[in-house]
Parts: structure tokens; sequence; C-alpha cells
């Protein structure tokens, strides 16, 4: 039997990258998806649509698209492995405008040859954008792999490099 603190809440917003799907509980954020993304996150019909509720990452996703934030203070909570939660604590410990490779992300998290696990769990994150595993590119400098495609990719790194505002 569910109760109140079992109901998960959500709203969408446009942004530069489309339509953002937000999901959260009573507490936190715990969801951030592209809807165009390779695999998109459907709305549960259990959800209950609230806009109010995210106000706050709503009003603070548009100040980082407009250039005017470079970090959220949006409560998180994020599911998965342990090792997957570290690695997108890390994440969120790469300063705006910076990027790093899986390599330095693995030995970041005190793992340096697991820089294959770390792609993985880079892919898996649940929170786009708030939890910037679009910072995360290639040994070599490439952009790779990124759920909201290589092109939402680059536009997060050109906006955070200051030539989209």
């Amino acid at each position: 039997m569910s109760t109140a603190t079992d109901t998960l809440y959500y709203t969408t917003i446009d942004s530069p990258i489309g339509e953002l799907l937000l999901v959260g509980d009573e507490t936190a954020l715990r969801r951030l998806h592209m809807r165009d993304s390779r695999k998109p996150l459907r709305i549960d019909p259990e959800w209950e649509r609230d806009d109010e509720r995210f106000a706050d990452a709503i009003a603070q996703l548009r100040e980082y698209f407009s250039g005017e934030r470079e970090d959220f203070d949006v409560p998180l909570k994020l599911d998965g492995s342990e090792f997957q939660v570290r690695v997108w604590n890390e994440l969120r410990e790469i300063p705006y405008g910076t990027t790093i490779s899986y390599g330095e992300l693995a030995r970041r998290i005190g793992q340096p040859t697991a820089a294959r696990g770390v792609g993985m769990a880079n892919g898996s994150n649940p929170i786009a954008v708030i939890v910037p595993c679009h910072r995360v590119i290639g040994a070599d400098g490439s952009l790779t792999g990124y759920g909201g495609g290589l092109e939402n990719k680059r536009t997060l790194l050109d906006l955070e490099r200051g030539a989209l505002c």
C-alpha cells in the first residue's frame, strides 16, 4: 500500500536542449531527463503533475541556461549503486566550464582502472544538467557518449564557455 511519501511528482519545462522532465518526491529532485534523449523517460500515470513543487529547480535551471548560474543547490536524491552514487557525487565536483576525462574521473573516485565503469555510471546519471555528466569527455578531448545526444552535450559545454550567452 502506498503512502503520501511514495508519491512522485513531475513537471516539464522548455530549455535550449529541448523539453526537460523533472521528477521528485516530497523532499528532493530524483530525475531530470531530456524528453528527446535516446532513452526518454515516460511519465508514469501514477505521478502527479505539480509545477509549483519544482519552482526553485525551474528558476535555477533558467538562470543556468541564461548564463547567470554556475552551481545548483536543489535538494537531490540519487538512486543507484554505491559505485554509481560515488561517480555522480564526483561529477558535482567538476567546476563549471571545466571538462575532465573518464579516466580522470575514475582516478578522482580512487579507482583509476575503472574508466569503463565510470562511463557506464555516467551514462546512467538520473539527473542531467544539475549532475553535470556533460563535463566528462574522451581522453583525447573528443565529445563522447551523451544520453541527450552529442549536440546537446556541445550546447551545454558551449554555454559554460560563454559561447551562447
